[in-house]
Order: structure tokens, then C-alpha cells, then sequence
């Protein structure tokens, strides 16, 4: 079976940096397009990075030139660097396999239970 199992979150003070990582397994990996996305409480589920098969990195023009998605095909896993964090980063973070043949990076088939990300002084 799929599982997406998301890791790093916690409470940052803006400024700061947080890494998070997504162990992924019950498929072939590296065949997929992966992304990340997030939600706070009472808001919209929010799409904010992607990586396709070929290593091409997609971003929300919100974390445009402060966060970086990568992949590690060999060990499964996803990663997001996210650096100059924001009060407004703040929010559930979660890992996502795109569907197959999809044309965007917001169409998932599978995604994990997340992991909490608050940015606050």
C-alpha cells in the first residue's frame, strides 16, 4: 500500500529555517511526480512545491526563493527546505503524490497525515 509519512515540523520563530521529509513507500518513487502542500485552520488547502520525475522544480509564488523541494529516488524520500519562514507559513504540511498523467502538480491520488509547522515569536 502507498504511505506518505511526513517529518520535521514544529514551532520556528520567523527568520528561521525548518526541513521537512516525507518517507515514501508501497510504490515505484521515482516514476512519480511528488509534491507538497499545506492548510491552516479555516483556510484553503494551499499547493506550494513540486518536483517532477525529471527533477524539475515547480513553486507557489508565496514560497518562490525561500523554500526548495528535492528528492533522494534512491532512499524514497522527499524533502523541503524552508528558509526565511513566515508567520503565515504557518500551517499543516503535507507530502503528495501527484496522479499519473496529470498536466499540474496540485492533483493528487495520495497524500500523508502531515506534520505541524508553526512559525510565531
Amino acid at each position: 500500500e502507498v504511505q506518505l509519512v511526513e517529518s520535521g515540523g514544529g514551532i520556528v520563530q520567523p527568520g528561521k529555517s525548518l526541513r521537512l521529509s516525507c518517507a515514501a513507500s508501497g510504490f515505484p518513487f521515482r516514476t512519480y511526480d511528488m509534491s507538497w502542500g499545506r492548510q491552516a485552520p479555516g483556510k484553503e488547502p494551499e499547493w506550494v512545491s513540486g518536483i517532477t520525475t525529471g527533477l524539475t522544480k515547480h513553486y507557489a509564488d508565496s514560497v518562490q526563493g525561500r523554500f526548495t523541494i528535492s528528492r533522494d529516488n534512491r532512499k524514497n524520500i522527499l524533502y523541503l527546505e524552508m528558509n526565511s519562514l513566515k508567520p503565515e507559513d504557518t500551517a499543516r504540511y503535507y507530502c503528495a503524490r501527484v496522479q499519473s498523467d496529470s498536466p499540474r502538480m496540485d492533483v493528487y491520488d495520495y497524500w500523508g497525515q502531515g506534520t505541524q509547522v508553526t512559525v510565531s515569536s
